[in-house]
């Protein structure tokens, strides 16, 4: 496995890949976009930063990428569409600079209340001015946390442990865990007209671009102070300006920009009481090792086919949920493998229902399962669990997931269907058998039956006659094939049945139109699974 680390991450992060067995790292910092589409040529693992941009062009020389890991939170660099469509995970390191970033938000926070580095400015001038420099306490004033995910919980500790009344609001946030954190939980609204000093901690989405803008600014009280350590665009700068320049805001702190590097030129530079930062809030010397080792591990995990963690375009499975959910994992392609061999090349939709204890597992991995599994003898190998999602909308079919509480009868219950565009539906449904949990088909077609879901199956529906069990083992017997398993289900006496047979080899080309022929076989189907 080839490793490309082309932005500098940390030495003992590098090091890490290296070791891990058959991997060979090439280090290729500050490469040129040309450059970076020779390298990839071969790589099967990209490990970045900020600073190497991987593009549509990137994945698409690079025939055998299987991850792009990024040092970091944002994937700005990454073009996470364009990975997804070739089936490349991407992951980033979320918690790595949680407390670098908290860190630096509660300086610059201490910085609005004293304006330590304007006095320090001074003093390198040569002044000695100890007017000019008043501050505010934090001691009984409100500060609004917006967004209250790792990094926001751990500004609000800080504040906390000065004394401060925290209000948060996020859309998410539970009032149990609010209650937990010592926290408020408050409306957006409530935040801007009661909090002294506001800080955000977002991700810069459609929701939440200028989410403090003009009409926010006018709700906020006089002498406000506000941060942003988060994403650029989330307080709207020109609004931000406006408001310092009115005397609205006291005093602010920015990490980070809507376009950055931030312009010479910028009026925000003007601003004596707004503290500007590089977007440093992950540089510190710990943040760095720390998701410089992360990531490393996450590619391995990857690369060695074990778990995923932290990726963006894809559900990301611990090795402990790993271990609960594997079966499913197993159940689940098996299913969505067996219903596309039994259900016509076109379908409009595909519904997974969940029943039981299944329902309470992480369903979206399970589905991703399904999904690959359908895709499998269509895509071959080009599907995987990131890019199912994107080539069943490809090909126009819908996915429809349900969480059923009707008893089906077992402990756990997946139900897959694929409807064709005329409304027929074929289906097939699976439980999970014993201590070993071992996947086992439970009904196809709305028919019982009961096999082990393994390797090939003759799937029959025929008329119910004497002598069908003895037809088929005879016909399969002349053609050398062994009959591993068995299950048969009728509705009525004499109406139409159904045969499950589990063989251990496939039958021949001749075997199978001999029993398609047979004029009580209504269907026949040979399936892999």
């Amino acid at each position: 496995m080839k490793v490309l680390v082309a932005d500098k991450i940390s030495p003992k992060g590098v090091e890490f890949l290296r070791k891990q067995p058959g991997f060979e790292v090439i280090e290729a910092y500050g490469s040129t976009p040309a450059k970076i589409l020779e390298l990839v040529k071969d790589v099967h693992a990209i490990a970045v930063r900020s600073e190497t941009k991987i593009t549509r062009e990137v994945f698409a020389a690079a025939p055998l990428l299987k991850v792009v890991g990024r040092a970091g939170v944002g994937v700005d660099n990454v073009d996470v569409e364009a990975a997804t469509e070739r089936g490349v995970v991407v992951m980033n390191t979320p918690s790595g600079n949680t407390i670098a970033t908290a860190e630096l938000t509660f300086t610059h926070i201490l910085c609005g209340a004293r304006p330590v580095p304007q006095a320090a400015a001074s003093m390198k001038a040569g002044q000695w001015d100890r007017k000019s420099f008043n501050g505010v306490e934090l001691f009984r004033k409100t500060l609004g946390i917006v967004g209250l995910g790792r990094i926001g919980g751990e500004v609000a500790k800080r504040a906390q442990a000065f004394g401060m009344r925290v209000l948060a609001y996020d859309p998410y946030l539970a009032p149990s865990r609010a209650k937990a954190m010592q926290v408020e939980a408050a409306t957006l609204d409530e935040v801007l007209t009661h909090a002294d000093y506001i800080t955000v901690h977002m991700p810069l989405t459609d929701d939440t671009k200028y989410m403090i803008d003009e009409k926010a600014f006018e709700k906020c009280k006089k002498g406000l102070r506000i941060y942003n350590c988060a994403r650029g665009g989330i307080i709207k700068e020109s609004a931000l300006v406006a408001a310092v320049k009115s005397g609205k805001v006291a005093a602010a702190g920015l990490d980070v920009f809507e376009d950055e590097p931030l312009a010479k030129d910028s009026e925000l530079r003007t601003l004596a009481n707004v503290v500007l930062t590089p977007h440093l809030g992950a540089s510190t010397a710990e943040a760095q090792e720390s998701v410089g080792i992360e990531i490393a591990e996450q590619i391995a995990d990857v690369l060695a086919g074990g778990v995923i963690r932290n990726a963006v375009n894809m559900p990301s499975i611990d090795a402990a949920a790993l271990k609960i959910i594997g079966p499913y994992l197993d159940l689940g392609t098996k299913l969505g493998t067996l219903v596309q061999q039994i259900a016509p090349q076109q379908i409009a939709s595909l519904r997974i229902t969940y029943f039981g204890k299944v329902a309470d597992v992480d369903v979206n991995s399970v589905t991703r399962a399904v999904e690959r599994g359908f895709l499998r003898r269509i895509s071959g190998e080009e599907v995987n669990y990131v890019n199912a999602p994107f080539m069943l909308q490809r090909l126009g079919v819908q996915v429809e997931i349900v969480k059923s509480n009707i008893d089906s009868d077992y402990t756990e219950l997946i139900r897959v269907e694929a409807v064709a565009a005329d409304g027929s539906t074929y289906s097939a449904q699976g439980t999970l058998i014993g201590k070993a949990a071992q996947p086992r088909i439970v009904g196809i077609n709305g028919r019982e039956v009961e096999v082990a879901a393994e390797e090939k199956l003759l799937v029959l529906e025929n008329v119910d006659q004497p002598g069908m069990v003895g037809l088929i083992g005879t016909l399969l017997g002349k053609d050398g094939v062994n009959i591993a398993d068995m299950s048969l289900s009728r509705l009525t006496p004499g109406g139409t049945a159904y045969m499950v047979v589990r063989v251990d080899t496939e039958p021949s080309e001749a075997a199978r139109k001999e029993i398609k022929n047979n004029p009580a076989i209504k269907m026949a189907k040979f399936v892999q699974l």
